[in-house]
C-alpha cells in the first residue's frame, strides 16, 4: 500500500460527473459514461473487497471521453498554469503512468523497464514524443483530481468545518514508484525503512521503502520536501505526518536483513520541522505528528515547542511509559494537550473488533506472532480487562456491561469515546468504522499481499456495506456523533 508518489493525488478517486467539461458533452457521450458507471455500480454492494482495478477499467474510458472534449480558453489557461507550477515532478508522475500503461507494471526484475531505463533513456524520450496526447491525459488527470480535492476542502470550510480535510503524509514511497525512478539520487541505496520489534508488532516491520537521503535533502535545501508539504496544504487544513519520528531518525534495514538487523539513522529534524511549520503558517494550517511506537521522550517536547500536535491512542495510553499488557490505563485527564487523541488507530481493528480479539485471530492467521498464540491471547485479555477497569472506575461504563463484553459491544465503544471527551487534547478523533460497528482490520502492519490492506469496504455490524451517502443515516453513527459533540 505504499504510494507511487507523495507529491500527487491518486487520480482514480476522480468523480467524472463533477468535472466541468462533463456538462458540455452531448447526450451520446453522457449516455456512454453513464453506462460505464452502471457496469460497475453493483461492486459497491460487495462487502468483501473494494475492487479498484475493475472500477478503473470503466472509469478511465469515461475520463478519456471528457478529456477528448477539450478545454475552453480560460480552463486551458488554468491547466497550463498548473503544469508550470508542478514542473518536473508532474512530468515524472505522468511519464511513469505512461510507461506503466504501455510497458506493463514495474517489477523488481533485471529486465523490467523500471530497472533498465531512466528518464534520460532514448526509449523513454521516444515514448513521450510518440504518445504526447496520452502523456497530456495523465497530466490532466492529476489536475482534475487536485481540483476536486481543492473544491472539497472549500466546501468543508464553507459549511463551517474549521479544519476541513486532514491530509495524510505517508512515511515513504514505493521503491518502484515514480519518485524513486525519476530521482534516484534523492534516496539511499541498499536499505529500506521499517521499525524495530515492539509490543504490538513482535517481529518488527519492514515497510520496503527506500529512505530519503539526508545528504540529498541538505544539498538541495529540502526542495522536494518543501514542495510536497506545500502541495498537501493546498487542499487541506491539516496534515498528519505518518511516523513523524522519521523527521528525527529512521530505522534503516540493510538489504538482506530482517527488521531486527536494522539501525537508526538520524535526520536534521530542525530543518524539516521548519519546512512543515512554515508551510502550515502560510495557510493557517495544523500539523499532527503520529508519534506512536518506539519514540524517544524528547520528540514529543520538540513537537510541542514547534506547535506540532502529537498523537494519543486510548489503547496505548498506559500509566507506565513502557507498558506491559496488565498495566493500568491512564486517565484521559493526563493526556497531552497538544495532541490528536483517539480511541483507536487505522493500524488496529475497529474497536468492536478489538474487543472481540480480531487482532489476535488475524495475527495468528498471518503468522505475525513471535510467541505462542495462547500467550498473546492472555496478554490481550489482560489488556481488555485493564481498559474495562478504567472505564468503570471513571464512571463511563457500568460494571454489569463490563462483565459481559460480547453483549455490550456498542455500549463499550461509546463509553471509550465518552472517556475520550474528558481529555484536554486540542483535537479528538472518532473513526467511521467505530460509528457503523465494523469489526475488520483496515490495515495490518507487517503485511503486503498477505492481507487486502485498504480494500475492506465499510460495513456495519451485520456485514452490510454502508455507502458514504448513507453513513450519517446510521443510528450508531448519530449516537457516537452526539457523544463527540457533547
Amino acid at each position: 500500500s505504499l504510494p507511487v508518489s507523495r507529491r500527487f493525488v491518486n487520480f482514480t478517486y476522480i468523480r467524472p460527473e463533477d468535472i466541468p467539461e462533463y456538462n458540455m458533452l452531448d447526450g451520446e457521450a453522457k449516455a456512454k459514461i453513464k453506462a460505464e458507471h452502471t457496469s460497475v455500480e453493483a461492486f459497491n454492494a460487495d462487502p468483501q473487497l473494494i475492487d479498484r482495478d475493475a472500477m478503473w477499467l470503466e472509469k478511465k474510458p469515461a475520463l478519456r471521453t471528457i478529456f477528448d472534449a477539450g478545454l475552453g480558453q480560460e480552463r486551458q489557461r488554468e491547466f497550463d498554469e498548473y503544469k508550470a507550477r508542478c514542473g518536473e515532478d508532474l512530468e515524472a508522475y505522468a511519464t511513469w503512468c505512461l510507461c506503466y500503461e504501455l510497458w506493463g507494471a514495474p517489477e523488481d526484475k533485471p529486465d523490467n523497464w523500471i530497472r533498465t531505463m531512466t528518464k534520460e533513456s532514448p526509449e523513454v524520450i521516444d515514448l513521450r514524443e510518440k504518445h504526447a496526447d496520452e502523456l497530456e491525459f495523465y497530466r490532466w488527470l492529476e489536475w482534475a483530481a487536485t481540483q476536486q480535492l481543492h473544491l472539497a476542502q472549500e466546501a468543508a470550510r464553507t459549511v463551517g468545518m474549521k479544519i476541513g480535510i486532514m491530509s495524510d503524509m505517508a512515511v515513504g514511497v514505493h521503491p518502484l514508484g515514480s519518485e524513486v525512478w525519476w530521482n534516484p539520487e534523492r534516496f539511499a541505496k541498499g536499505a529500506t525503512v521499517g521499525a524495530p520489534p515492539d509490543m504490538f508488532n513482535q517481529q518488527g516491520q519492514n515497510w520496503s521503502q527506500p529512505p530519503l537521503s539526508p545528504l540529498a535533502l541538505k544539498n538541495t535545501g529540502y526542495l522536494s520536501y518543501r514542495e510536497m508539504v506545500r502541495g498537501m496544504f493546498d487542499c487541506a487544513g491539516a496534515v498528519r505526518i505518518d511516523h513523524i519520528l522519521g523527521l528525527f531518525r529512521l530505522w534503516w534495514i540493510p538489504a538482506g536483513e530482517g527488521p531486527r538487523g536494522g539501525a537508526y539513522v538520524r535526520y536534521n529534524y530542525e530543518a524539516m520541522l521548519a519546512v512543515l511549520t512554515l508551510e502550515a503558517s502560510r495557510v493557517n494550517g495544523m500539523v499532527i505528528g503520529e508519534d506512536l511506537g518506539t519514540v524517544p521522550k524528547y520528540v514529543s517536547k520538540v513537537l510541542a515547542d514547534h506547535g506540532v500536535l502529537g498523537t494519543v491512542v486510548e489503547w496505548f495510553a498506559r500509566v507506565d511509559d513502557s507498558p506491559t499488557a496488565g498495566d493500568p490505563y491512564a486517565m484521559p485527564s493526563t493526556y497531552r494537550k497538544y495532541a490528536l487523541a483517539s480511541v483507536t488507530t487505522h493500524d488496529l481493528p475497529p474497536t468492536a473488533g478489538y474487543l472481540q480479539y480480531e487482532h489476535v485471530k488475524l495475527r495468528e492467521q498471518l503468522h505475525l506472532l513471535s510467541e505462542p498464540v495462547d500467550a498473546f491471547m492472555a496478554s490481550a485479555k489482560a489488556e481488555q480487562r485493564a481498559m474495562l477497569d478504567v472505564l468503570v472506575e471513571g464512571g463511563w461504563l457500568n460494571a454489569e456491561a463490563a462483565q459481559d463484553v460480547p453483549g455490550h459491544i456498542e455500549e463499550i465503544v461509546e463509553a471509550m469515546h465518552a472517556m475520550l471527551k474528558d481529555a484536554p487534547s486540542l483535537l479528538l478523533q472518532a473513526a467511521l468504522v467505530d460509528g457503523v460497528g465494523e469489526t475488520r482490520t483496515q490495515n495490518q502492519p507487517g503485511t503486503s499481499d498477505q492481507y487486502p490492506n485498504w480494500r475492506i469496504p465499510l460495513c456495519d455490524e451485520h456485514g452490510k456495506v454502508v455507502p458514504t451517502d448513507e453513513v450519517f443515516d446510521s443510528p450508531r453513527v448519530m449516537a457516537l456523533s452526539k457523544i463527540m459533540n457533547r
